[in-house]
């Protein structure tokens, strides 16, 4: 017989166990990097052998607490520019306020941030670590003090501003997105158009109303909210797809280029068979990557800029063989394209292929290519699905 306590101590252990999924050691390593970077970059303004620290150049404690954000969860409306930098700010009015005005030490840090806390949710700008800049004020009145409101200039907003500006740069050049993306940011392609994954015929107010009714409009952005909602919906669509798996549609008969094939054949090929995508494989057929059409344009691109900034005249230069300049298939190539395996269901593969990044995904049996599922080859199995569940 089960007792009745397990159930409920089983609870408690769950509620008091991680709320955060796994992480990966690469997201890990991007975050911890991130804030090494930034502090450093910190403390090289405010902590230099000629700071005067009358004028507040060092660093807080909170800034620690503002990085975790800005680095490791740049998506959270908590760690966007807005957020940060005013609702430090903000924080740090009070703490000098509440310095000036209290003399008990437990009433002017209680006052501090509580009163933090009630002017950044009307001012939009909810951001954890402002809690601790307040607390440092009224916890240091003698310093605060000697600062007076200039603590919110130095080192409260400047430090802040670094932190963000690195934030910025360094989510662009680790694939992150800093500040998060808006829900009306033109798509992927430029265009007015979202990402087909976010076409949910859902506006910004009703989103928000959703974000709003649910109390998580501290925890999300309209725009992964999106995301998120599309993601749903494909992932609910491959449980309806039938029996279909990667290996009943894939294309077998595969035109494939070695990781030493010069650009120009690799041009030639794409004009000649009119593919959007080529698997890269060495010997025995085993795959090394594979180059889409836009891999080739952007080479093309960058050519043109460092010669005379013509595209036409660089794609006739990666057309001709340069023994000065050798461009191969592995310069280019995509190294880690979503894969399937030929037992993976039909909607499995949709989100990837429905995301706008990736035009074909390789099918591979352990290392070697035995085919490529392109968007074509999934709209014909869709099509035939769709047939097959029609009335007759």
């Amino acid at each position: 017989m089960t007792s009745p306590t397990r159930p409920v101590l089983h609870r408690i252990l769950q509620a008091l166990g991680p709320a955060i999924g796994p992480g990966s050691g690469h997201e890990a390593l991007r975050a911890g990097l991130g804030a090494l970077v930034g502090l450093g970059v910190a403390g090289l303004f405010l902590l230099s052998p000629s700071a005067d620290q009358r004028l507040g150049l060092y660093l807080i404690a909170p800034f620690g607490a503002t990085s975790v954000l800005v680095f490791a969860v740049p998506n959270s409306p908590l760690a966007q520019p807005w957020s940060a930098v005013v609702g430090n700010c903000a924080a740090a009015f009070v703490g000098v306020l509440a310095c000036m005005l209290v003399p008990d030490a437990a009433l002017r840090i209680a006052l501090a941030v509580g009163l933090s806390v009630a002017l950044m949710i009307p001012l939009r700008a909810v951001h954890p670590p402002a809690g601790a800049v307040a607390m440092t004020a009224a916890m240091n009145p003698e310093a605060t003090l000697q600062l007076g409101f200039g603590f919110v200039l130095a080192p409260v907003l400047a430090g802040t501003l670094i932190l963000v500006a690195i934030a910025m740069i360094y989510a662009r050049a680790t694939g992150r997105h800093y500040p998060f993306r808006q829900f009306d940011d033109p798509g992927p392609h430029g265009t007015a158009d979202p990402a087909p994954i976010e076409r949910l015929g859902l506006t910004r107010d009703e989103l928000s109303d959703i974000l709003q009714r649910y109390r998580q409009s501290l925890n999300l952005g309209v725009e992964d909210l999106a995301r998120l909602i599309g993601a749903a919906e494909l992932q609910a669509a491959s449980h309806r797809t039938g029996p279909l798996t990667a290996s009943d549609i894939m294309s077998r008969d595969l035109v494939t280029v070695t990781p030493d094939t010069r650009l120009r054949e690799v041009a030639r090929i794409f004009r000649q068979q009119d593919f959007t995508s080529l698997p890269v494989v060495e010997a025995g057929d085993i795959f090394r990557g594979v180059i889409f059409q836009i891999h080739l344009i952007r080479r093309a691109q960058e050519d043109a800029f460092r010669h005379d900034h013509r595209l036409i005249a660089a794609m006739a230069r990666l057309f001709e063989a340069r023994a000065d300049q050798p461009t191969r298939a592995d310069e280019i190539m995509q190294t880690d394209p979503p894969t399937a395996a030929p037992g993976t269901p039909l909607g499995a593969l949709l989100p990837m292929l429905a995301s706008g990044h990736c035009d074909a995904v390789p099918v591979l049996d352990g290392p070697r290519i035995i085919g490529i599922v392109t968007q074509t080859d999934l709209i014909a199995a869709f099509a035939r699905e769709s047939l097959r569940a029609s009335p007759a």
